[in-house]
């Protein structure tokens, strides 16, 4: 087994050696792809060493999940011909593994069919650490368990506003890495208030995690990453990052910019 030892220990490490009080951790999130195959691979050491955890977005046709920001990317990443495979092949020639954690944040559909047992080997290979899969619930995860645990990688699951709490209480349970609490009901890209009804959502999910609760969905200032710090270990910054990407800008710089003094 080559890559990370344990990638699961390595997530929740990084985010917990990262996070203070007010001050998160900051999960950055690229399409892998965009804006071309090469540019991305030129992108990501240097976002990663302006990140926590970098999670990165497989390309899908129907990224139902992503707002209008990520799918475009999406689209266009998948135009160029990227995918899970190339993916893999491109995070394994690095010249140098990224400066944190790796995760790959797919729909099912593109690890079935590269074959989960296949898949678990393969990311292992390239440095990743772990897996986010927005829609693959925790019971029917239950069979590519054996394979992930094999290589130590985290499955990552989500919980939303509207999640109960009897089920916050045990997807937090069978999250390895962080969890990651969606902090809108909606898709990715719009802006999020950072108010009472979040703060308390947030503790909520805190309250019965054994893992780091790290907030994504419509994060797109220094002042939300600020606000949401006090409740979260920490933020995903994906849908801002790519349109910085998108207009040529810095995404590190960026980044820098929305820590927390």
């Amino acid at each position: 087994m080559s890559g990370l030892a344990a990638g699961e220990t390595a997530i929740e490490t990084a985010i917990r050696v990262a996070a203070r009080p007010g001050r998160p951790a900051i999960v950055a999130y690229l399409t892998a792809g965009f804006p071309t195959a090469e540019r991305f691979f030129e992108l990501l050491p240097r976002v990663a060493s302006a990140a926590d955890a970098l999670e990165i977005g497989v390309p899908f046709s129907d990224p139902v999940a992503d707002g209008a920001t990520i799918a475009r990317a999406s689209r266009i990443a998948l135009e160029g011909g990227m995918s899970l495979a190339r993916l893999l092949r491109g995070l394994g020639n690095l010249r140098a593994r990224p400066a944190c954690p790796v995760l790959l944040m797919s729909y099912l559909n593109p690890l079935l069919a590269f074959g989960w047992d296949e898949l678990a080997a393969a990311a292992s290979d390239a440095g990743v650490s772990g897996l986010i899969v927005p829609d693959l619930p925790p019971e029917e995860a239950v069979p590519f368990r054996p394979a992930l645990e094999r290589y130590r990688m985290a499955l990552v699951h989500l919980v939303t506003p509207v999640t109960p709490p009897a089920r916050t209480r045990a997807i937090c349970a069978e999250s390895r890495g962080f969890v990651y609490a969606v902090t809108v009901e909606g898709t990715t890209g719009g802006d999020v208030a950072a108010g009472g009804a979040l703060a308390a959502y947030l503790d909520g999910v805190r309250a019965v995690s054994p893992v780091p609760v790290i907030a994504g969905f419509g994060i797109r200032t220094a002042a939300q990453v600020a606000a949401i710090g006090t409740h979260a270990d920490g933020v995903v910054i994906g849908s801002r990052l790519m349109e910085i990407v998108e207009s040529g800008g810095d995404p590190a710089a960026f980044l820098e910019s929305m820590r927390v003094p």
